[in-house]
């Protein structure tokens, strides 16, 4: 199992949505760039406000989500 809290996400997301994207592999803001935020957003606890938390740290390390 992977561990929420070796996870480079921000806590600003909360602490449900770094749990439940760590369950799946997300740790890293790199590996964001391969989903979109629709697909972000069926995961239980990943809502707009972690989306748009997301999204902006994203932007300060010059990347993004996938296209839609």
């Amino acid at each position: 199992m992977t561990n929420p809290d070796a996870s480079e996400l921000t806590p600003r997301i909360g602490k449900v949505a770094r749990r439940e994207l760590a369950l799946r592999g997300y740790t890293r803001y790199h590996q964001l760039t391969t989903v979109t935020p629709q697909e972000l957003l069926r995961i239980h606890g990943v809502g707009p406000k972690a989306i748009r938390i997301l999204a902006e740290e994203l932007e300060t390390r010059g990347l993004g989500f996938a296209a839609a």
